[in-house]
């Protein structure tokens, strides 16, 4: 797909914004979890937590993760070479794992709304840190690009 090539610094910048709204979303819906299971059952800020966490996820998590994946296919097909080398396989299983994370995100999510409780507070605290070591990881991997 040699047209996409002259585009690819766009694409480029267009998957990094997807990238940041995104981890702006992994990175702010355990922290609403975590408030949530402080909350009151059927309160006030219980009721405030559930469409917070419902907009957020629905409105910019699952818009971004899919504009992320779009614009990274895009990249490829633009640059076939990206997938030969080695950070990019490492920086791509990482990915998926954080689209693995968003879909149990969502899922959570769900069971918040349905009044659950799913997990702990404490759980909740702690994976709000494993999208930050993902993406420090994944920025390295793309700068630094290490095994090419």
């Amino acid at each position: 797909m040699d047209f996409l090539l002259p585009y690819y610094d766009v694409l480029k910048a267009l998957h990094v914004v997807s990238v940041i709204f995104w981890m702006a979303g992994l990175l702010y819906l355990p922290r609403l979890f975590v408030y949530h299971h402080t909350a009151a059952a059927g309160g006030e800020l219980e009721t405030a937590l559930l469409k917070q966490e419902k907009n957020l996820n629905r409105i910019i998590m699952i818009p971004a993760m899919a504009a992320v994946w779009v614009f990274a296919i895009l990249m490829i097909a633009a640059n076939p070479a990206l997938f030969a080398q080695g950070w990019f396989h490492a920086k791509l299983v990482l990915v998926i794992a954080l689209s693995g994370v968003q879909g149990f995100y969502s899922a959570s999510a769900r069971r918040f709304a349905n009044g659950e409780r799913p997990r702990t507070e404490r759980f909740w605290r702690i994976m709000n840190e494993v999208p930050a070591m993902a993406a420090i990881v994944i920025v390295i991997l793309a700068v630094v690009k290490p095994f090419a």
